[in-house]
């Protein structure tokens, strides 16, 4: 029945590197199959983080295999307007980068936009660069990334279908997505030159490649819901041969992940049943114990009903799980026994690392749930993954500098020499150009500003200052938003720490929705040291379990959560008086992303949110709720 939802072909993967090895292989073949007869092979090409793991393993296939690229020509799809040919933001640098410096494909059969093209010669270039696709023979196969908008190349919703090559505006929405690439949302330039859907959908075969939880509903929009110049991607249901490749967060909003009941015959497991029951609550917005038996009927749960009948044991099971949840001891209630409590009663004293991907996400996503820990004695200690250096604004350095020099001059025995190092500093600084890279000393100043920070909140909250580790990630350590991959050292790094403390809980971050993928490497390297322990029997290790908390982007969905802690009024208080000392992190985030909210006012509607649902579905009514997913290893 997945068919009668789903009108494009869709392979969903493991993982983006799963998905990316596989795309890759079939550009081999068909390289390889255009070479043996003496053809070109004429690909499209998409840019932005999406096809990173894919060029990656051309580049792999080329310097392992012997993957040659001669016969290859390639069109990107589009470029910013205006924007030249060097810039560190253009789509040039980007290929070259990512791709073909690295190949040997002949760069006579490069085409990018030229995004410095004179206006009025515009119509002109972009009538040629449609004629050099259809001289090539038309594009073989065309790589696509969707915008959260539904937008391909860079044409927004509203785009005609009948579109060619031209210059188009960015909605703000895309301007804000890809902002992170720039200093300041004002750099971001308002056009681009883009590939028209019309040019896009005469491509031979058409492959769309989409990671990460933050596209899963534009993904589900594009391939359920009916054609529309509203959603770009829509469009693609009219091609004859295009396929959606996805990792599993993207598919996770497709009816077949998200409803399975409605797609075919599934298993009933126990938080399946939270989920169906749940999701129906949530949608006709009643009470778990109000639902009834017709609208288990009308909402496609009969089979349901059938198995594990009548509606009232249903009901009452569901809401006895979610209460279940609720718990204001996050490392267990030593002084009496509580059934089916989250987390077990002994040692009643736990060790406890929070692993932070940035220097103040212990206190924005658990804010509430650090303060219990430490408060009900457990021996907390936090884990600050990275520096967090590159997301100190040049003005607050400024400031620090400005009281630094002055405190040298009144207090300091040799004052000279820490005066040149500020003042070299100030004086990078405010000579800096738009696009340049931080030196070491600004970047040590950046990371120094945010580890004051956190050493006060970790004060505030009551941890000693041996239990603050600031691990310092090497991959972080660029100076760049994009950093290096993770090494062998990362993983190391949490495994010493990890044989150290021996926890017996550990926190960490599960939010992928990062639109800079720090928490998801941060995750994926801890996870990767855990298993490792575990693999060896390592005593560390033997009585530990991992809880997952999400950040400022996203929450656990209802059915995802397994151990959820409330917040009074006066918590929450406490919680955002927390979040306030991290003051490099207030007025003015530099990596603000599409929400114009400070992540206090994110954390706080976010944990409100979580406790109206709750109330909404008939549980207990609180101010807030930080809510956890206990996870397997």
């Amino acid at each position: 029945m997945i068919d009668t939802f789903e009108k494009i072909p869709i392979e969903i993967h493991e993982d983006s590197k799963s998905a990316s090895k596989k795309v890759a292989q079939q550009i081999a073949a068909l390289i390889k199959e255009k070479a043996a007869k003496k053809e070109h092979c004429v690909l499209g090409m998409a840019t932005g983080s999406t096809p990173k793991t894919l060029y990656a393993e051309l580049v792999r296939l080329h310097k392992e295999e012997g993957l040659s690229f001669k016969n290859v020509i390639t069109f990107n799809l589009d470029e910013y307007y205006p924007m030249k040919p060097d810039a560190p933001q253009s789509y040039h640098t980007f290929m070259n980068k990512h791709l073909f410096q690295h190949i040997d494909i002949d760069l006579k059969n490069v085409h990018i936009p030229d995004g410095t093209i004179e206006k009025s010669a515009m119509h002109v270039y972009a009538d040629a660069f449609e004629k050099a696709i259809e001289n090539a023979g038309g594009i073989d196969l065309q790589i696509l990334g969707v915008g959260l908008n539904g937008h391909i190349g860079f044409n927004e919703p509203g785009s005609s279908r009948n579109s060619i090559t031209r210059i188009a505006a960015l909605d703000n929405s895309t301007r804000l997505a890809n902002a992170y690439e720039f200093s300041n949302i004002s750099d971001v330039p308002r056009l681009a030159l883009t590939m028209g859907l019309s040019t896009i959908l005469k491509s031979k075969k058409i492959v769309l490649l989409a990671f990460g939880v933050s596209k899963a509903e534009i993904i589900r929009s594009s391939v359920e819901e009916k054609i529309s110049e509203r959603i770009p991607a829509s469009l693609l249901q009219e091609h004859f041969d295009c396929i959606f490749h996805l990792d599993q967060a993207s598919a996770s909003k497709l009816t077949r992940n998200e409803s399975p009941w409605l797609a075919g015959q599934i298993k009933w497991t126990e938080k399946l049943i939270r989920r169906a029951v749940s999701a129906l609550a949530i949608q006709l917005k009643k009470p778990l114990l109000m639902l009834s038996k017709e609208d288990y009927l009308n909402g496609g749960l009969a089979d349901l009903l059938e198995k594990h009948g009548p509606v009232g044991n249903i009901n009452l099971r569901v809401f006895n799980g979610l209460r279940d949840t609720i718990t204001g001891w996050p490392g267990g209630k030593a002084t009496e026994e509580v059934p089916r409590h989250p987390e077990r009663k002994n040692p009643a004293q736990k060790r406890v690392i929070i692993f932070s991907p940035h220097p103040d996400d212990d206190i924005i996503s658990m804010g509430g749930t650090f303060l219990r820990l430490v408060q009900q004695g457990h021996d907390v200690h936090v884990g600050y993954q990275t520096s967090g250096n590159i997301a100190v604004s040049d003005e607050f350095v400024l400031r620090q500098i400005d009281f630094a020099v002055e405190f040298d001059g009144n207090f300091s025995i040799d004052a000279s020499k820490a005066s040149t190092i500020w003042k070299d500093a100030k004086k990078f600084i405010q000579t800096k150009n738009l696009y340049d890279k931080d030196t070491p000393e600004i970047r040590n100043i950046k990371g120094m500003i945010r580890r004051t920070e956190a050493r006060a909140t970790c004060r505030y909250v009551g941890v000693k200052d041996k239990n603050i580790h600031f691990m310092n990630l090497p991959f972080y350590e660029t100076g760049l938003i994009e950093k290096n991959p993770p090494t062998e050292k990362d993983i190391k790094i949490h495994m010493e720490l990890i044989k150290k403390i021996k926890p017996h809980q550990i926190f960490a971050a599960g939010d992928f929705a990062d639109p800079h993928g720090t928490h998801k490497v941060c995750f994926e390297v801890m996870f990767e040291a855990l298993k490792r322990l575990k693999a060896a029997n390592d005593a560390s290790v033997a009585d530990c379990r991992l809880w997952l908390y999400r950040g400022a982007w996203a929450e656990w969905d209802m059915w995802d959560i397994d151990m959820a802690i409330p917040m009074s009024p006066d918590q929450v208080l406490e919680k955002r008086n927390g979040i306030f000392i991290h003051q490099s992190q207030k007025d003015g985030v530099v990596f603000q992303g599409s929400d114009s909210r400070e992540f206090w006012q994110r954390a706080e509607d976010r944990n409100a949110s979580t406790a109206q649902l709750f109330d909404k579905l008939g549980l207990p009514q609180y101010a807030a709720l930080e809510a956890f997913m206990r996870y397997e290893y």
